[in-house]
């Protein structure tokens, strides 16, 4: 251990995971579930409709099991099951309160031959929302006075699928699947607020989240996701992103080939300054925003891979950025000096609005 000037002592992890055998693509990117999935041999066409069946039976369905997945083929079911799984924590105890509050003790592994490990997770439950708070770790990297976990060792972070599995267990046990796809959702908030300290577990962290506000899996806006940290300054600055607007009546790989000016942002000279304005120990997350990425899979696939080319590591679609205005819209305001905010403010009041998502491109960790 070693004690730093704050008198906040930071604990060394005592464990690292270690993946079974036979391993659970929950909590995998897209990417990484690909890479799976060729592992059975499967072409890099297949393997790519695949994903996103996969994807929308974990994330938008629930699945449980492998044969669940009535629009993949039995054949498939049975390698996946003699490879995979969909294994999420295990609940062990759950307490529930007169107002509704749930808190679970969720079991996961250990090192081989040794005793599991146990985390908490707590649904919340208000007039207007229901707030899901997620752990990051087994004990915490911290010594904070105030919190109990900060009693405890650090025994090991928490990789992405076993964040991501808090979500999904709790979605489970209330029933949460059917009611989502029928827009009465129970859960609506995550907050990283349980056991452990999420900015030490940075990369495992971000990857959960990533799914956990993914527009076509679980869905949690971004907007009601909150990373609670003690205050490990140099990590909060690998968080900040430098964001670049740009217009044009037309969208295509075409011309982003022919527009270089749309790139100027990320130039080494100009990004290493607004990287130094950040400070920490890392560069900013680069982020474009665009009228949409083309709908048609070919040109969309060219616009990425020029973009990622370019060094741009995800997009905001301006209905994004459309959207903070609508959050801002009171549905019971009259705007009569606005015929455009009024048309908002009735179109927010018969809920006819979607969350929109980032469109992120690197799946793969990126070296700091």
């Amino acid at each position: 251990m070693q004690a730093v000037s704050t008198g906040i002592v930071e604990k060394l992890p005592l464990q690292s995971y270690v993946a079974p055998s036979k391993p659970s693509l929950v909590g995998l990117s897209r990417a990484q579930l690909a890479e799976a999935l060729a592992t059975l041999g499967l072409p890099p066409a297949q393997c790519k409709m695949r994903v996103q069946q996969i994807w929308h039976w974990l994330y938008v369905r629930g699945a449980t099991r492998f044969d669940q997945m009535t629009s993949i083929s039995k054949e498939l079911h049975v390698a996946l099951d003699a490879k995979f799984t969909l294994d999420r924590p295990q609940v062990v105890a759950e307490q529930i309160s007169a107002d509704g509050t749930r808190k679970w003790l969720m079991r996961l592994p250990g090192e081989p031959g040794g005793a599991p490990h146990e985390v908490e997770c707590v649904y919340i439950p208000e007039t207007d929302r229901g707030t899901l708070c997620l752990s990051s770790q087994v004990g915490c990297t911290l010594n904070c006075t105030f919190c109990h976990t900060g009693t405890q060792r650090l025994v090991r972070n928490l990789v992405p699928g076993e964040i991501v599995g808090q979500v999904m267990v709790a979605r489970d046990r209330l029933g949460d699947w059917q009611a989502a796809l029928e827009g009465t959702r129970r859960i609506s908030n995550v907050v990283m607020m349980g056991m452990g300290e999420p900015l030490y577990n940075f990369e495992a962290v971000r990857d959960a989240l990533l799914i956990v506000s993914d527009g076509e899996g679980l869905s949690i806006s971004r907007r009601r996701i909150t990373l609670s940290t003690a205050g490990v300054v140099p990590m909060i600055a690998r968080a900040g992103v430098v964001v670049k607007g740009w217009h044009t009546e037309s969208f295509s790989s075409a011309v982003l080939a022919h527009a270089p000016e749309i790139f100027r942002f990320v130039e080494p000279p100009v990004f290493q300054r607004a990287a130094k304005s950040f400070g920490g120990g890392g560069p900013p997350t680069k982020i474009l925003v665009v009228p949409a990425l083309p709908q048609g899979s070919e040109a969309r696939e060219q616009s990425i891979g020029l973009l990622k080319n370019k060094g741009v590591d995800a997009v905001i679609p301006f209905h994004t950025m459309l959207a903070d205005l609508i959050d801002q819209i009171e549905v019971n305001r009259n705007y009569q000096k606005s015929d455009l905010l009024q048309i908002i403010r009735i179109l927010k009041n018969y809920d006819f609005f979607k969350d929109p998502q980032m469109e992120l491109f690197k799946t793969r960790r990126r070296k700091r």
